[in-house]
């Protein structure tokens, strides 16, 4: 009897996917260098994800467990900046204030970290020893990408300001803000990606989520690779999406797509609606043949390509 196979968390999916320098440092040249490749992947360097700490003030004490995602330290020169992923799969009304802590998080972490040097015998005046840090002690940046995977748009705040109780306006200049740095996938249309799998997953999850079958299959016939397919059924749902596979290897995107028309229609769609997307996808695989015709590819030839019987790209041509 064969094995059944274990559910894959979505979590280290994602988790595992952004890992990669190269897809890691594609994200942030796109969304803060606006597609530039100013961050390198091979000056990246993987970090503790663990920022737990605990804060004390005037007696109050108290421990905070937080675990980050994906962070990474990027070095510049002799400097460096601290950057992290952090994935959501769904709106989180609290989510300013939670990335704000994991950053106040990240910095308290090296605070300490100089503090115990100065503590130890480290050269400092007696107000520098007081303060846990010397004059020209600089801390590290902490930046954050909060990347929604989401098929509903972002509803939530997108900043501390966003999460307060109305104020009059001389308020807000001096209680401080904190911005979030929210990528969102059903959004992603004007991002300029370089890592071709970063590309890839951005561009059919979006699809899916806009219904766009037949734009899929036009521009990924050849196929893609399990792991990204793995990832889009874990960003969009769609968990059959990585099921078929050719004989290179690749996803089979016909078949990919025909499965997950299949899993919308059982997850309760009209019969009409999952009609409508087949005819879609008909189209878009009739495109694709006549387009193969003209350029002198055969029936069989075609078939081949497709993976399909020849009858059926008969019809489909039909």
């Amino acid at each position: 009897m064969g094995r059944t196979a274990k559910k894959i968390s979505k979590d280290i999916v994602l988790k595992e996917f952004w890992r990669s320098n190269d897809r890691f440092a594609d994200l942030f040249n796109a969304v803060i260098f606006e597609g530039q490749e100013i961050l390198k992947a091979e000056d990246l360097q993987e970090m503790d994800t663990d920022v737990s700490g605990v804060i004390r003030f005037s007696g109050y004490e108290e421990s905070l467990m937080r675990i980050r995602d994906v962070v990474k330290k990027y070095a510049f020169g002799i400097e460096f900046a601290i950057l992290g992923i952090e994935n959501q799969q769904k709106i989180h009304y609290a989510m300013p204030l939670r990335t704000m802590v994991y950053d106040v998080c990240g910095y308290l972490k090296e605070y300490k970290a100089i503090a115990r040097t100065i503590k130890s015998g480290r050269k400092s005046e007696p107000d520098e020893f007081l303060s846990g840090m010397n004059r020209r002690d600089r801390l590290h940046p902490q930046i954050t990408l909060v990347v929604y995977y989401g098929e509903k748009e972002w509803d939530g705040p997108y900043c501390l300001h966003d999460m307060l109780v109305p104020l009059p306006k001389q308020f807000l200049t001096v209680c401080p803000n904190y911005r979030m740095n929210l990528v969102q996938v059903r959004e992603s249309e004007g991002y300029i990606f370089h890592n071709e799998d970063v590309r890839t997953v951005f561009d059919i999850s979006r699809e899916i989520y806009n219904e766009n079958f037949d734009r899929i299959f036009k521009e990924y016939n050849y196929g893609i690779k399990p792991e990204l397919a793995t990832v889009i059924g874990s960003i969009t749902n769609a968990e059959g999406f990585a099921a078929v596979k050719n004989e290179e290897g690749t996803v089979n995107m016909c078949e990919a797509l025909k499965k997950l028309e299949r899993e919308c229609e059982a997850r309760g769609m009209q019969k009409g609606e999952a009609h409508g997307k087949v005819l879609g996808l008909e189209a878009g695989l009739r495109k694709s043949i006549i387009q193969l015709l003209k350029n002198g590819f055969s029936i069989e030839q075609i078939s081949a390509i497709l993976e399909m019987p020849e009858e059926e790209v008969k019809q489909i041509r039909g």
